[in-house]
């Protein structure tokens, strides 16, 4: 791995005023879908995943303030786990099957910072490469916001500064981060996934929920969006629930998912059927990954 002197020298730092972007940021918004795109708190980020296979062996993440206020994130790489259940947790060691990406990667800058309505480039590329064998290797890039440090004294709006009954003044920072997983992939991989399980609970007693499980195979992940048809007993067909991004990472082999269905007038989910279409992202030429169908009774 080249030292940080030269790795400076090979990455070029892109940093703008936000105008000079602003017309091809609005136009890639009104182009995608939010799996395209994550935005939390002032921070906006394109794309929302990193995949290198084939020849490609680096990439561009475009960030760009949304905010009011200068915003500054340190930027590092970090391991999680998916569970089960969708959620994620970190880890410092590997799962069996799972490997990790970072010791392939090198990324520039380590921290941004960025005026209101600015941008910049982050560039990730691949290195030693020539030393991993087949498979997928998965790290997440991590930006962590870092706090402002406002001087003491400084007045605070009410969101931030709390008084209790003697005085003493407590101020609160809501900090926030952002991953984005980055997966290297090599040789000659497949996977294959199914849709099990389906059912129709409700929250609330008001809001249906649809129920399902992913049943991953193969040596990488699978990663999609989820599209459900309700068909009544009139033979109409009508789109009742949409989930974009919808991931089974390696190595896992289930996942247990769910997605509210729209309350729609004259759809009964007592009767006719669901279809449910899970098929490659939007980003993407448009495969069916998996299929099932649940009669409504």
């Amino acid at each position: 791995m080249q030292s940080k002197g030269n790795l400076r020298s090979s990455i070029r730092i892109t940093k703008k005023p936000f105008h000079c972007y602003i017309l091809v940021y609005l136009s890639l918004i009104s182009l995608i879908s939010i799996n395209k795109a994550d935005a939390q708190g002032d921070l906006l980020i394109i794309p929302k995943r990193v995949v290198f296979e084939g020849s490609k062996k680096s990439m561009e993440l475009n960030l760009a303030n949304i905010g009011r206020d200068t915003a500054r994130f340190v930027v590092s790489l970090t391991q999680l786990r998916m569970k089960e259940d969708g959620t994620f947790e970190t880890i410092t060691e590997p799962d069996s099957g799972q490997y990790f990406a970072d010791p392939y990667l090198r990324y520039f800058p380590r921290m941004v910072s960025l005026a209101p309505n600015e941008a910049q480039v982050v560039k990730l590329q691949v290195s030693r490469a020539s030393q991993m064998h087949p498979g997928e290797y998965r790290s997440h890039l991590y930006f962590r916001a870092i706090p402002d440090e406002t001087p003491l004294g400084d007045k605070k709006s009410d969101k931030e500064v709390k008084k209790d009954t003697t005085g003493i003044s407590i101020q609160l920072k809501v900090m926030f981060g952002i991953t984005i997983p980055v997966i290297i992939r090599v040789g000659d991989l497949s996977a294959s996934v199914t849709l099990s399980d389906l059912s129709i609970t409700s929250t609330n007693d008001t809001v249906p929920q649809l129920m399902m499980v992913f049943n991953r195979t193969g040596n990488k992940s699978v990663y999609g969006d989820i599209e459900v048809k309700y068909t009544g007993l009139d033979d109409k067909t009508i789109q009742v629930a949409i989930a974009k991004g919808v991931a089974v990472y390696t190595p896992n082999l289930r996942r247990q998912f769910h997605v509210n269905l729209r309350n729609i007038p004259g759809v009964d989910y007592h009767k006719g059927k669901l279809d449910v279409i899970f098929s490659s992202s939007s980003d993407v030429k448009f495969e069916k990954l998996a299929e099932a169908e649940l009669l409504l009774q």
